[in-house]
């Protein structure tokens, strides 16, 4: 039995356009914002809403897919897991830290638009953040 459990499930809407790098090792990233919210109403009866921002990171083929079908608005799920790391400021030098979801599975939610397949993609348990995978076949 496992001692510990970190997963993320996420439905919400992208903040903006996936960002595609490449690693100095040819591995593919995919950074995005994605927007849930919360409702409920106060105290007085007066409905209140939350939205909180989550920084997703896709890698390998994942990430190739999110860049090529996911844009700015759409709705999607995303599963993962909770990252922090840490890195300096260019400009101050100081230490910051970012809290991640590494997404794992992605399943784009919206009405398919002509050439999306509305499939879901897993990134392959063998390839781990950082890594590139061997595997060339498509979920679609």
């Amino acid at each position: 039995m496992a001692k510990s459990l970190n997963k993320v499930m996420l439905i919400g809407n992208l903040g903006k356009d996936p960002e595609l790098r490449y690693t100095g090792a040819g591995a593919p990233v995919a950074t995005f914002s994605l927007a849930t919210n919360e409702s409920w109403k106060d105290q007085d009866g007066n409905m209140q809403e939350r939205t909180e921002w989550h920084n997703v990171v896709a890698w390998s083929k994942l990430a190739e897919i999110c860049q090529q079908y996911l844009k700015k608005g759409r709705r999607v799920y995303i599963e993962g897991r909770i990252q922090t790391r840490s890195y300096d400021d260019k400009n101050t030098g100081a230490k910051k830290y970012i809290t991640e979801i590494v997404a794992s599975n992605m399943i784009m939610l919206d009405p398919r638009e002509q050439g999306d397949s509305g499939a879901p993609y897993s990134a392959p348990e063998a390839v781990q953040p950082g890594s590139d995978s061997s595997k060339e076949d498509l979920p679609f």
